[in-house]
């Protein structure tokens, strides 16, 4: 079983801001729903309250260290291992992470792919997202968007897997 990252980041490494998203970019979302579609779905609990509800067709499991939190509808773990064992006792060949800052770099640890859309602006927010050692990564795909009516910055889809000898 995979365990993927998936996260848009802006050139200078921010991913939000206020628990809020900073952009707004379509064809993201699509992506994004098409790739995790099926699969569990592990974040925290600020980032499940931006969302604000389970995404329908994903299994949510949400990390936090409050005891008292529950949600209808989602699993609640304590910790990222605790989440990966409750991922796992779902029959499906990947598991997402989807955020926040906090997520994102405990599991690059386990990660075996990265699914980054890199947004091609610079802004101000106080969540960030870095590839913490790239060189165990090997870039497999790249998509570039350009800017358009939908699409407010040039973005790009980009792939990587971990490389075999890591």
């Amino acid at each position: 079983m995979n365990v993927s990252i998936i996260v848009a980041v802006s050139d200078n490494g921010v991913i939000g801001k206020d628990n809020q998203l900073l952009w707004r970019l379509p064809d993201d979302l699509k992506r994004f729903k098409q790739l995790t579609l099926g699969h569990p779905m592990i974040m925290g609990r600020k980032t499940f309250e931006s969302i604000g509800k389970p995404l329908p067709g994903r299994t949510s499991i949400v990390v936090t260290r409050n005891a008292d939190f529950s949600h209808e509808g989602v699993v609640t773990t304590h910790s990222l291992e605790s989440a990966i064992e409750a991922a796992r006792q779902i029959e499906t060949d990947e598991i997402f992470i989807i955020g926040g800052g906090e997520l994102y770099r405990q599991a690059q640890e386990i990660a075996d792919r990265l699914y980054v859309t890199e947004v091609h602006t610079e802004i101000d927010g106080d969540t960030y997202f870095q590839i913490a050692e790239p060189a165990l990564w090997k870039e497999t795909e790249r998509s570039v968007h350009e800017h358009d009516e939908r699409h407010s910055f040039k973005f790009d889809f980009v792939n990587y897997s971990r490389k075999a000898d890591n």
